[in-house]
């Protein structure tokens, strides 16, 4: 009888996988001992990957430079990364050995590019995509980086009062974009994004204030689905539509030359994910193509900003089960040496599901468990997996530790959870490790930061005044 941990995930799914392998009883995750990890750190330990992040830039590219030469498709294609998915200098320093440009979304990111420009990451004809609502101090930092000379910095237009405010600070001629505001699906509250111009008003919009205004170079039109790029009728229909918009654009200005089409690739999430990204990619390149033949205008640079995509599969983290509660007769809860709400947040706000193993006693047998975090807060909890109604792990024993992992957990958690802060019933922070492999396959690790002590919260709260 197939009872083992080890048989229920071969059954389940194809396994092993790519970034995902056995050794004897444990979990290897890119070659990497988890247990080993574990037996050095101690748990909870969050870790990031760096070799990821250049393997999916690199992987995208190569995906639109192969979709480009099989459409014949006259243009470049340009590569940004969505600093907001992570701002960490580790994140941005393995990113930018890869030829890339950045995207942008509030003030204090410009510092961080000028941090960066001034440690020789970037240079001055790094593509620095301004997006986001602009104001005082957004401004003010974008108008700092124009006049200091940086000609590719290319701000957004997301209302129309930006365009004066940039004006007003910015010396000399520049280049701006103009946002669509992209319709959303039927399921939202809202009809249109809060974000961007409506489709119907870009064009009046450029002839009104930009196409005679000397100071201004409008270069780029950008496009955002909230859902992402999904191969369903809803994307391909706002897609179209964001094509024709192009095109009526550019028989209009001539220095049109720039089309930006977000973010939104998805990420591995279940070790059953399937998404065709060399087919998506052919797919928007030939729509775009085909318009821009058939109305005879020469066809954009692609501009993408891929943040998840870049960081996500990066990252990960791993917990003890420290304790089972046997709540009825159905529910057992394994509890976690952590919080969900403080160190996934994803998985408590928007019941977002990442990849979720056993890290060891695969060849024992298994059980149906929920797993719960520490604080007192009845959502800190997580129940769900792909395909699942609720979670398998191997049985819990009290004389045998087993450790758990989440894995392509490295956007948006360690931000959206308030790195460095506070955190809900002042669960600590746990520490956070970086993983390297160098030319030789060697691996690295070295500590990021420390788990947070109860005096670096204490300090926080005002009762050290020292």
């Amino acid at each position: 009888m197939n009872t083992k941990y080890s048989d229920l995930i071969n059954q389940t799914y194809y396994f092993p996988q790519e970034e995902f392998t056995l050794n004897k009883d444990n979990l290897q995750f890119h070659n990497i001992d988890l247990m080993k990890l574990v037996e050095k750190y101690g748990t909870p330990l969050k870790f990031t990957y760096l070799p990821q992040i250049s393997n999916n830039i690199n992987k995208a590219k190569s995906w639109f430079r192969k979709s480009m030469e099989k459409n014949k498709y006259e243009a470049k294609y340009y590569y940004c990364y969505c600093t907001k998915s992570s701002h960490f200098e580790f994140v941005m320093n393995e990113a930018f050995k890869n030829n890339i440009h950045i995207e942008t979304s509030s003030a204090f990111d410009i510092n961080i590019v000028e941090n960066l420009l001034a440690n020789g990451k970037i240079n001055k004809s790094t593509y620095i995509i301004c997006n986001g609502f602009k104001r005082d101090q957004y401004i003010e930092n974008i108008a700092r980086l124009v006049n200091n000379g940086h000609k590719n910095a290319i701000p957004i237009i997301d209302n129309y009062e930006e365009l004066d405010l940039l004006q007003g600070q910015i010396k000399g001629k520049f280049k701006i974009g103009i946002r669509i505001a992209a319709e959303e699906e039927p399921k939202f509250e809202f009809y249109t994004s809060r974000l961007g111009i409506g489709y119907k008003n870009i064009v009046p919009f450029y002839k009104k204030e930009i196409k005679e205004n000397k100071k201004l170079e409008l270069k780029m039109l950008h496009f955002f689905i909230n859902t992402g790029i999904n191969d369903n009728a809803y994307y391909w229909n706002e897609l179209v539509k964001c094509i024709k918009v192009y095109v009526a654009l550019k028989k209009e200005c001539p220095t049109l030359d720039g089309l930006n089409i977000g973010g939104g690739f998805p990420i591995k999430n279940s070790l059953a994910f399937e998404y065709d990204y060399q087919y998506m990619i052919d797919e928007i390149i030939n729509q775009i193509k085909i318009a821009c033949d058939e109305a005879e205008v020469a066809v954009p640079n692609i501009f993408t900003e891929f943040g998840s995509f870049t960081v996500g599969e990066s990252g990960g983290a791993i917990y003890q089960i420290l304790y089972q509660k046997q709540q009825n007769d159905r529910e057992k809860w394994n509890m976690i040496d952590s919080s969900f709400i403080t160190t996934l947040p994803d998985t408590w706000a928007i019941n977002k599901r990442f990849i979720m193993l056993a890290v060891n006693r695969w060849n024992e047998t298994y059980e149906r468990v929920l797993l719960g975090g520490m604080t007192c807060d009845s959502d800190d909890y997580y129940n769900s997996e792909q395909n699942m109604n609720a979670i398998y792990l191997p049985k819990y024993n009290k004389e045998k530790p087993l450790y758990i992992g989440f894995f392509n957990t490295g956007a948006y958690q360690e931000t959206i959870g308030g790195y460095g802060g506070l955190h809900h019933c002042l669960i600590p922070q746990p520490k956070h490790i970086l993983i390297d492999r160098d030319e030789n396959g060697i691996l690295a690790t070295e500590v990021f930061s420390e788990q947070q002590t109860s005096e670096d919260v204490l300090k926080i709260l005002g009762y050290d005044k020292k």
